[in-house]
C-alpha cells in the first residue's frame, strides 16, 4: 500500500523537459511509482490544475543557529525549500574548543556581520550542548523538517586552533597542519565541506577583519587540499565585491584545483549600468575552465531591496576605515558620529575612490527613512534624508546621523531599490540559466532585519516569470536539479521512481512571495522580515508532508545530509 497518492497533476520533474500529466505513488519517504496509479494507498491529495515538482534546493543559507529556536527553518520550508546547504561564508558555530570566550567571540561576530540578534544568539542556542562538529549534528539529527548539510567554517577552525591570534595573524605551518587535521576530523563527523571569506564587508563584533581574512593563500589551498580527500565534499568562497582582479582569479582558480570540486561563490548582483563589471565576474569562470577548474557564481532572483543601520552596521562597516567607528560600543559610537571631524572624514571616505562600488552608499539624500524608535522621530518614517536635511537646513550626511545619534543608533534607512527596471530584469533572467551561475544567493537565517532574499524560489516562479522569458520548467530546474547536481545530492532534485520524496505542489497562476512585513518571533521578542508563500499549497520532505496551505504540520522528516553516505563526488575537468 502506498502511504500517499498525488493524483490528477501536472509534472515538471526537474530535468527541464516538458511538463506532462501523471501520478506520483510515495512509500517510505521514497518515489515508487509515476504514472497512472492504481495502487491502494492511505491517503490521497487531488492535485487537478496543480503543478507538482521537485522540493526546492537553497545552496547558501545561514540556518547554524536559527536550527534550535525554528526546526521548521521557515520561511524556507513555507515557499517551497526541501534542502539546504548551511555553514557559508566561513560561520559556523561548530566546532568549539569547550573556552566561553571562543563561544562568545563566535556570537558576537554572527550578531554584527551576519545580522542575527545577538539575545537571540545567547539565548535560543543551547551553547554547552556540543564541542566537536559531530557533537553539533548530532544535537540536531531527527529534529528538522528539511534536509541540512552543513559546510565546516573557516573562522570557527581558526579561533579553535589559534585563539585570539585568529584575527589579523597568519597561521604558522604548525596551526595550518593542526586546521588541517581540525577540518579533516569535522569532515568524517559529517561537515559537507569548507567555507571561507574573504570579503572587505565581513568584520567582527570589535570592527576587526573576520578570522578567514588573515589566511594566507598557503593556508586557504592547505584547506582546500583536505576537502579534495574526501567523496561528496565541496567548497564554497566569498571572494570580495566589484570585478576581479589578477590575483583573486587565480586563488579561486587554484581553491578549485586543490580541492578537486567545484567553487561557488557569492554574490552575482545583475543590473543594468553595471553590465560590464557583471560580464568581468562571470568570466572567472571562463578563466578557471581553462585551466582544469570550475567556479560557480550564486546569483540572486530579485531586485534586492536593503535595509541599512548603524547598529548593526553591516555593509556600513565596509567602507573605507569605518570598521573603526562602527566597531565601537554603541555609546563611544554615537559619541564619534555627533563629532564634525569624524563626520567629515567618513563622508568623504565613502564617496572615495578606495570605496570601489560600496561608494554608491554615499548617496545619503536618496536614502529613504523606514523605521525609528522614539516616537518624536515617527514622523520621519517615509521621508527621504534629503527632504529632512532640506526642512531642517543640514547637509544630508548631518541630517541622517544627527537622527540616527538621537534613536540610539537603532533607525533603519534604505537606498532606492536597483535593477527593477527592464534591462536588469533581461540580466538577471539571462544569468539564471547561464551554466556558470546558480541561482540562490538566499542567506536564510541571515540579516534577519536587513534583507527579503529568503523567499528566492517564489520570486522567481512568481515575480520572476512575469519579467523575464524563463518558463516554468526551467525555473524549477534551476531551484532543483541544477543545484542538487552541484553538490552531488543522491536521488534528489528530480521526479523519478526510487528518487527521495522531496516533493512541492503549488499554483502556477497564483505563486507569488507575500508581503514583506516584521514578525516578532525571535527568541527576546526580536523581530524578522517574513514573507508568506502565496500559492505553494503542500510541500514534502522524505515522504512526509510539512506544509499544507499556509499551516505548518509540525512533521519534522528532515535528514542531515553527510558528505560520501548522502551526497557523491562531484569532479571538475582537471579530474575528468
Amino acid at each position: 500500500m502506498l502511504d500517499t497518492l498525488i493524483k490528477n497533476g501536472t509534472l515538471i520533474d526537474g530535468s527541464g523537459g516538458t511538463r506532462r500529466r501523471a501520478d506520483l505513488g510515495l512509500r517510505d519517504g521514497r518515489i515508487v511509482a509515476v504514472g497512472e496509479i492504481s495502487e491502494a494507498r492511505a491517503e490521497t491529495i487531488d492535485a487537478e490544475g496543480r503543478i507538482v515538482c521537485p522540493g526546492f534546493v537553497d545552496a547558501h543559507t545561514h540556518y547554524d543557529a536559527q536550527v534550535f529556536w525554528d526546526p521548521a527553518l521557515t520561511p524556507s520550508s513555507n515557499h517551497g525549500v526541501t534542502s539546504i546547504v548551511a555553514g557559508n561564508c566561513g560561520f559556523t558555530i561548530a566546532p568549539l574548543s569547550g573556552d566561553p570566550a571562543d563561544a562568545d567571540y563566535l556570537i558576537r561576530m554572527l550578531a554584527r556581520v551576519e545580522g542575527m540578534p545577538l539575545g537571540s544568539l545567547q539565548k535560543g542556542v543551547p551553547w554547552g550542548s556540543w564541542e566537536s562538529f559531530g557533537e553539533y549534528l548530532g544535537v540536531l539529527t531527527g529534529k528538522l523538517a528539511i534536509n541540512a548539510a552543513f559546510l565546516v567554517g573557516h573562522t570557527a577552525l581558526r579561533r579553535m586552533v589559534m585563539g585570539k591570534r585568529a584575527v589579523n595573524h597568519e597561521a604558522t605551518p604548525e596551526e595550518i597542519e593542526a586546521m588541517q587535521e581540525l577540518l579533516r576530523v569535522c569532515i568524517r563527523e559529517g561537515g559537507l565541506g569548507f567555507s571561507t571569506t574573504l570579503s572587505l564587508t565581513h568584520n567582527d563584533a570589535a570592527g576587526d577583519p573576520v578570522p578567514s581574512r588573515a589566511a594566507s593563500d598557503e593556508e586557504l589551498y592547505a584547506l582546500a587540499d583536505v576537502v579534495s580527500e574526501f567523496p561528496g565534499t565541496s567548497i564554497m568562497l566569498i571572494p570580495g565585491v566589484g570585478a576581479f582582479d589578477e590575483e583573486t582569479r587565480e586563488r579561486m582558480t587554484n581553491l578549485s584545483l586543490r580541492a578537486k570540486r567545484p567553487i561557488n561563490w557569492n554574490l552575482l548582483n545583475p543590473v543594468s549600468g553595471q553590465r560590464e563589471v557583471i560580464e568581468a565576474q562571470l568570466a572567472v569562470s571562463d578563466y578557471a575552465a581553462e585551466r582544469g577548474a570550475r567556479i560557480l557564481a550564486l546569483t540572486v532572483p530579485q531586485a534586492m531591496s536593503v535595509r541599512l543601520n548603524f547598529l548593526g552596521g553591516f555593509a556600513l562597516d565596509a567602507l573605507p576605515g569605518w570598521s573603526s567607528v562602527i566597531g565601537l560600543p554603541v555609546e563611544e559610537r554615537k559619541k564619534a558620529l555627533t563629532d564634525p571631524e569624524t563626520r567629515k572624514w567618513m563622508n568623504e571616505a565613502a564617496s572615495s575612490k578606495d570605496a570601489g562600488p560600496m561608494a554608491g552608499l554615499a548617496n545619503w539624500g536618496v536614502m529613504t527613512i523606514v523605521e525609528v524608535f522614539k516616537e518624536e522621530h515617527r514622523r520621519f518614517v517615509g521621508m527621504t534624508v534629503a527632504e529632512i536635511a532640506d526642512e531642517e537646513g543640514k547637509q544630508p550626511f548631518d541630517a541622517l546621523l544627527d537622527l540616527v545619534v538621537a534613536d540610539d543608533l537603532k533607525t533603519f534607512f534604505k537606498p532606492p531599490i536597483f535593477g527593477d527596471d527592464d534591462e536588469s530584469w533581461q540580466m538577471r533572467g539571462e544569468s539564471w540559466t547561464d551554466e556558470r551561475t546558480i541561482v540562490g544567493a538566499s542567506d536564510a537565517g541571515a540579516h534577519l532585519d536587513m534583507i527579503d532574499t529568503f523567499a528566492f524560489s517564489t520570486q522567481i516562479l512568481g515575480e520572476g516569470r512575469r519579467r523575464t522569458s524563463i518558463t516554468t520548467e526551467e525555473a524549477v530546474h534551476q531551484l532543483t536539479e541544477v543545484p542538487a547536481k552541484l553538490f552531488g545530492l543522491r536521488e534528489r532534485g528530480l521526479i523519478a521512481e526510487g528518487y527521495h520524496a522531496d516533493i512541492v505542489i503549488f499554483d502556477e497562476e497564483t505563486i507569488e512571495t507575500g508581503p514583506i512585513h516584521l514578525r516578532y518571533d525571535l527568541p527576546c521578542g526580536s523581530p524578522r522580515l517574513f514573507a508568506e508563500a502565496v500559492g505553494i499549497e503542500h510541500v514534502f520532505v522524505n515522504g512526509r508532508e510539512i506544509v499544507r496551505g499556509t499551516d505548518l504540520t509540525g512533521e519534522f522528516p528532515g535528514k542531515i545530509i553527510r558528505p560520501g553516505i548522502d551526497t557523491d563526488t562531484v569532479t571538475i575537468p582537471a579530474e575528468a
